[in-house]
């Protein structure tokens, strides 16, 4: 029973292309993380993230910085490392989904006027993922294979 649940979550195909995806995608997400929950490379932190999340309607604020830059941490680190892929991309996929249309939709499409030209990309990458899985490459193949579950 234990193996019919996590095998679904470790499934991927035997491609080595989505490392070439998640790596760099998942260095993306983490560092956007980092700018909301620390501050980091430029980023408001906490603080700052949460009053700008609160003055667009995401409510309450705080909360809604620290489940966004949470997911976008720790489901980046995941998508390096290959491990937990198709969670990790179902979260990132939504927390995009909320970005191009919470905060981007507006602005029309292109990044240059803080459209969701970016956000689109990076949901595109995620779902590509969600479908994908890690790819050979990655701890969930070498989990799914130990358990007796990799294709």
């Amino acid at each position: 029973m234990r193996h019919s649940l996590i095998a679904p979550l470790l499934a991927t195909d035997n491609g080595t292309g989505t490392l070439v995806l998640r790596v760099p995608v998942g260095i993306i997400f983490a560092a956007h993380g980092a700018q909301k929950l620390f501050g980091w490379f430029g980023g408001y932190g906490l603080e700052g993230t949460g009053q700008f999340f609160a003055s667009i309607g995401l409510h309450p604020g705080y909360l809604m910085a620290l489940l966004a830059g949470a997911a976008e941490l720790i489901g980046g680190l995941a998508l390096v490392f290959g491990l937990l892929v198709r969670p990790a991309a179902a979260a990132l996929a939504f927390a995009m989904l909320v970005a191009i249309f919470a905060v981007h939709i507006g602005q029309g499409f292109f990044m240059s006027n803080n459209g969701y030209e970016y956000a689109l990309a990076l949901l595109a990458a995620s779902l590509c993922l969600l479908f994908s899985g890690g790819g050979r490459c990655s701890v969930d193949a070498a989990l799914a294979a130990r358990a007796g579950g990799g294709r």
